[in-house]
């Protein structure tokens, strides 16, 4: 039977979860419209009424092995990506043809780009690993996608650990500024996977849009 390891570790802050998704949504909402291939508001409001529904539907205990909750949060994720793809290449686009009046916007909205890319793959991080939030809390599941070192200690914690979001918050800066892993190592294929894939998003963010910019500066 699977339950709960430690009473101390019951938990994992929603809030964080929370907050990350209201950045996403103040980015969305200060991006140009040019910027935005989908209507201004959809993201933003689609973000807000699945934030209103899983803690209206999934709170508590349930928040953490709801499989309504797990695919909510999948799709909001993979919309969020594409809104954030999006806005990408059309910035890239804008990049092309932008004069030096039009640079400072630009750049402010690389970087709204470039943070969101992080909060995006974060909660993909935070989602995917071990089967989600609520079943690498489990008694008996061990199907790591990443080693943090935590895991990987010489002697016992006081109390078992267990990532929380701001770990893959962590992860997801770390990948993003460095373009590699750091202390955390991704164990399985699809963890390399999307760890590459976020790198080399955030390589075409930095390199080529901020530069273009700065050059046209």
């Amino acid at each position: 039977m699977q339950i709960f390891r430690n009473k101390h570790h019951e938990s994992d802050p929603v809030w964080h979860v929370q907050l990350g998704l209201l950045f996403i949504v103040g980015v969305q909402l200060f991006l140009p419209n040019r910027l935005s291939a989908f209507p201004r508001l959809l993201i933003p409001a689609l973000i807000i009424l699945c934030m209103i529904g899983l803690q209206i539907l999934t709170p508590r205990k349930p928040v953490f092995t709801s499989t309504l909750r797990r695919v909510v949060v999948l799709i909001l994720i993979l919309a969020v990506a594409i809104a954030n793809a999006t806005s990408l290449e059309l910035l890239i686009k804008a990049m092309l043809h932008a004069t030096s009046s039009q640079a400072p916007e630009l750049l402010i909205s690389a970087t709204g780009i470039y943070l969101t890319n992080i909060i995006v793959f974060s909660l993909l991080y935070w989602e995917v690993d071990d089967g989600g939030p609520g079943q690498r809390r489990l008694a008996g599941t061990d199907d790591r996608d990443f080693l943090f070192p935590q895991q990987d200690l010489g002697y016992k914690l006081k109390h078992p650990w267990y990532p929380t979001f701001l770990d893959y918050l962590y992860v997801s800066i770390t990948n993003a500024t460095a373009f590699s892993p750091t202390d955390t190592m991704p164990l399985s294929r699809r963890a390399k996977f999307i760890m590459g894939f976020q790198a080399l998003l955030s390589l075409i963010v930095v390199v080529l849009v901020a530069a273009r910019a700065i050059n046209i500066l």
